[in-house]
């Protein structure tokens, strides 16, 4: 990888697409530094900080801490991926779009993608006005944000701000290297490194005084903590151990991320033979690719929205009191329960085929098989054809949804015995920036391929 970034370096075209992209990414960052007004960040930031294992922190993770901090880009450019799964869907349920997709050519293009804007707008307005009265509802705004004023400039600005984003990821797209959409979820990422290192170093300090003696829990509550954060403070403690493990762990899920990405079935197709004039045409032995990793991270990150929709619901109303059936309903719900991640997983299985039935129609691809004079050894032209494409589908995407359920669920069981919040939605986390960097690299290599081809032609 670092090689191929230096060769692409020492290309000036690609060196400018290079630069272009990495100040995109600048003005990003610099977006998650300025927050709206009317807002008192340190409430909010409390507030969310014990949110962490819900959808609201899964928004935090990929907005790249923006969400806390209620900036102008707090949004994140979700509302955009939000509206191309949407649209996507639709597609395929509606005839119209489905026809405008298929056969619309480069200006059917264009209108779904003006459509997914305006459904980005949409959404936006939609979750900007959820987060507003999210924090009306619970104090964090300053004391003079009253009136029709402070809300719609709250509003106006986080709808501003994943518009300018979603025009950054395309403006990526056209003058930058690799997907402009996944180029800043991976910033995002990637800037919350330094704030996991120093929850673990911070973890590891208070290891150290609780061994040393200093601090205990009649140290914290005569500093003025209540008995309850105090012993917060005490279970965050973490042994030097950890750290080996969370780096070996870390390696090890990054390996096998990169194995299951690039994996694949190939299914073996034969050309017949055909004769036209005096030339014979056909023949030819190919392969029909199939990638365990079909559906990406999408299932993952529609599963957490969905599974810890209860747990964030119930997180907005007053804590019940214990021992009555509230209270057990909602350690039954929360996101740290084993029910949870039951279902958890089950949903990841169930998005992952679903995904897999949008993205692969064996019948589709079994007529264009037919049509072409093509034909899989062993298997009559049609039904049969098709039918073994879908056994076979149904066969990696099982293994492909395990992977993701794998992936997933590690960092949850590693948060419960770690005091680490983040770990909760790490694997999410670490498909996305490993998979954004590998498709960055393979797009650096093709554009380095196209012009020693140039070069060669000339």
């Amino acid at each position: 990888m670092i090689q191929t970034v230096r060769k692409a370096w020492g290309i000036p075209e690609l060196r400018k697409k290079i630069t272009f992209t990495l100040l995109i990414l600048l003005i990003y960052r610099i977006g998650n530094a300025i927050t709206v007004p009317f807002v008192n960040v340190d409430a909010l930031s409390t507030y969310l900080q014990g949110m962490g294992t819900t959808v609201l922190g899964l928004y935090n993770v990929m907005s790249g801490g923006a969400f806390a901090m209620a900036t102008v880009f707090a949004l994140g450019i979700q509302p955009y991926i939000n509206s191309s799964i949407i649209i996507q869907l639709l597609t395929v349920a509606i005839p119209a779009l489905e026809r405008l997709a298929r056969d619309g050519g480069e200006a059917g293009k264009k209108k779904i993608q003006a459509i997914t804007r305006y459904a980005t707008v949409g959404i936006a307005l939609l979750q900007a006005f959820g987060y507003y009265m999210m924090m009306k509802n619970y104090g964090t705004l300053n004391a003079n944000a009253t009136g029709i004023w402070p809300a719609l400039v709250i509003i106006v600005s986080f709808v501003a701000g994943s518009s300018f984003l979603m025009w950054l990821g395309e403006q990526v797209n056209e003058f930058g290297v690799g997907n402009g959409i996944s180029m800043i979820l991976f910033a995002g990422i990637i800037s919350r490194i330094p704030s996991a290192v120093s929850s673990i170093i911070s973890g590891v300090n208070t290891w150290s005084a609780v061994k040393d003696g200093t601090l205990t829990m009649e140290v914290l509550t005569g500093l003025g903590y209540s008995a309850k954060d105090a012993e917060a403070r005490l279970g965050q403690a973490m042994h030097p151990a950890w750290i080996i493990l969370i780096l070996v762990g870390v390696l090890a899920l990054v390996t096998l991320i990169v194995f299951v990405n690039d994996a694949e079935r190939r299914i073996p197709v034969q050309y017949a033979k055909r004769q036209v004039g005096r030339k014979m045409y056909g023949g030819q032995s190919s392969t029909l690719p199939m990638k365990v990793s079909m559906s990406g991270v999408l299932p993952v990150i529609f599963a957490q929205s969905i599974a810890s929709l209860p747990a964030t619901v119930a997180a907005f109303f007053p804590a019940p009191a214990e021992g009555t059936f509230s209270y057990a309903l909602l350690n039954a719900i929360d996101t740290k329960s084993f029910l949870y991640l039951v279902v958890y997983f089950l949903m990841i299985l169930g998005f992952s085929y679903f995904y897999a039935t949008i993205q692969f129609n064996p019948i589709e691809i079994a007529n264009n098989l037919k049509r072409n004079g093509g034909f899989i050894p062993g298997f009559r032209p049609g039904k049969p054809t098709s039918d073994f494409i879908a056994k076979v589908l149904s066969k990696i995407t099982l293994f492909g949804a395990i992977y993701l359920g794998i992936v997933a669920i590690l960092p949850l069981l590693a948060g419960k015995i770690l005091p680490i919040a983040s770990l909760a939605i790490g694997g999410t986390s670490v498909i996305i920036v490993v998979g954004v960097a590998l498709e960055t690299v393979q797009a650096l290599e093709s554009q380095m391929l196209m012009r020693q081809y140039k070069g060669f032609l000339e």
